[in-house]
């Protein structure tokens, strides 16, 4: 027979072990969440994230994506490198590339997960053969929602999860399961009446508290969306060219944010600071070789450039600035050669 409250209670502890910051349970009763997920789709919101749609109320019932699954064990883990860059400093110097601290290390897809196994292991190992499956941003799963039922925070204006200990900058995991493990008490919010993260947000995707339109959020625009970058954004996107940390940077729980002490999420290739033109000038074969193992690897060499031609649009004009846009303007790629023009035409010159 097992003791729910005491396997816990032994979870909590082996996922400290593992570095997660915490461990808690929820149900899946997601069905104060489920509406605001519909008008969310319904409004259009998601943009080319096709698969939100395709996924449908899978992703608010997780009884119905896992069957059998009564609870769900949810963990954060900080990813703030202990020696980046400060990320205000590379913002201001707009020939400087910024790059969303969560991506700077390993991709955390594999870290987690790998982790998240690990623990499972040790349950195994303790109770015998049971029922989950190990989750981290890669299925169907409402992660703000269900770790915000299990008390792990509450969600701030910016829609993402805020806790008093640690702020915001911390990922986020899953195990679905039909062990009966007690469940935790959500939190009150501690937002009151700031709304910083709003006033902040470049393109006001933030169009109101608690509400994203993802079609104009720069993290949106530099990784998931495919096309074009509409050119209302370009100007505003500044030299941010793989995700935007501003709503998180303002925000003031993020004063008890802490760094990391997984070695993984460490800085690789200089990434927290380095120069747009010596990004602009890597190949498909370095790009793919320096950003091996890493989550940015998967928008692909050819946003990469569109990107970076973005950020060297709204750069200072320089010889170094403009040989570098020249030598990309005949790309082979449609999407990079009208970015790499529109860069041009910025420092007052035709492609």
């Amino acid at each position: 027979m097992i003791n729910y409250a005491t396997l816990k209670a032994d979870m909590q502890q082996w996922a400290q072990q593992l570095g997660f910051e915490q461990l808690a349970v929820a149900d899946c009763d997601l069905s104060q969440a489920e509406p605001r997920l519909l008008q969310w789709l319904n409004r259009g919101w998601h943009g080319d994230m096709d698969y939100m749609v395709r996924h449908g109320i899978k992703r608010s019932r997780p009884e119905d994506l896992v069957p059998g699954t009564i609870r769900v064990i949810t963990v954060n883990l900080n990813y703030i490198p202990e020696a980046a860059a400060d990320s205000w400093s590379i913002l201001s110097d707009a020939s400087k590339a910024f790059i969303s601290r969560y991506a700077t290390g390993r991709d955390y897809h594999k870290v987690i997960r790998q982790k998240l196994q690990t623990l499972a292991d040790q349950v195994t190992a303790n109770i015998g053969p049971w029922s989950y499956r190990v989750f981290t941003d890669s299925a169907p799963v409402m992660e703000v929602a269900l770790a915000e039922k299990a008390g792990l925070g509450w969600r701030g204006k910016h829609t993402l999860l805020l806790n008093r200990s640690v702020g915001s900058m911390f990922f986020l995991g899953e195990i679905y399961t039909s062990l009966a493990l007690p469940v935790d008490a959500p939190q009150t919010e501690h937002c009151g009446s700031c709304h910083k993260c709003i006033d902040i947000c470049p393109t006001q995707a933030i169009v109101a508290p608690y509400q994203l339109d993802a079609r104009r959020c720069i993290s949106y625009l530099t990784i998931e969306h495919h096309g074009s970058i509409p050119e209302e954004f370009r100007r505003l996107i500044g030299n941010r060219v793989y995700g935007c940390d501003d709503c998180q940077l303002i925000c003031p729980w993020n004063r008890f944010a802490k760094t990391t002490g997984e070695t993984d999420f460490d800085v690789r290739n200089g990434l927290d600071d380095v120069t747009l033109v010596e990004l602009f000038a890597w190949d498909e074969a370095t790009f793919n070789d320096q950003l091996a193992g890493s989550a940015i690897r998967r928008i692909g060499y050819e946003r990469w450039l569109r990107n970076i031609a973005v950020g060297l649009g709204n750069a200072p004009s320089s010889e170094a600035v403009l040989k570098a846009l020249r030598q990309r303007a005949d790309h082979g790629s449609i999407i990079v050669r009208e970015h790499v023009a529109w860069a041009l035409k910025q420092h007052g010159l035709a492609s």
